[in-house]
């Protein structure tokens, strides 16, 4: 068992989440129900499955829940740039997103390689 709040990528996911809020909030809101909440959900299940991993009892379960984290990534990363596509989010909040995406990714990558 790990203690998630003290892994760094947990963390960082914590800061995307708060990112993702506050782009979010500048939708239209005829997207409340659409890529707002998808984007809200997404982002908040990546620090969601790390802590639920970090609570299994062995690695192997551990690394099931960060591929979990690793797939909601992915599907944040496109909701970005459909977001951007659609001239709802502006450049500056969808690099900030893209690059933090990015980082954890790679953080997320060496975790399940140091757990093998």
């Amino acid at each position: 068992m790990h203690k998630y709040k003290e892994l760094k990528v947990w963390k960082k996911a914590m800061d995307l989440v708060e990112e993702v809020y506050s782009a979010v909030k500048k939708f239209p809101d005829d997207e409340k129900f659409g890529l707002t909440s998808q984007m809200k959900r997404c982002s908040t299940s990546i620090p969601s499955n790390i802590a639920e991993g970090a609570g299994r009892n062995t690695g192997k379960d551990f690394n099931r829940f960060l591929d979990m984290a690793v797939g909601s990534l992915f599907e944040l990363e496109t909701q970005t740039l459909l977001s951007a596509r659609l001239g709802f989010m502006p450049n500056e909040n969808q690099e900030v997103i893209l690059k933090q995406i990015s980082e954890i990714h790679l953080m997320t990558i060496g975790l399940k390689k140091s757990l093998v």
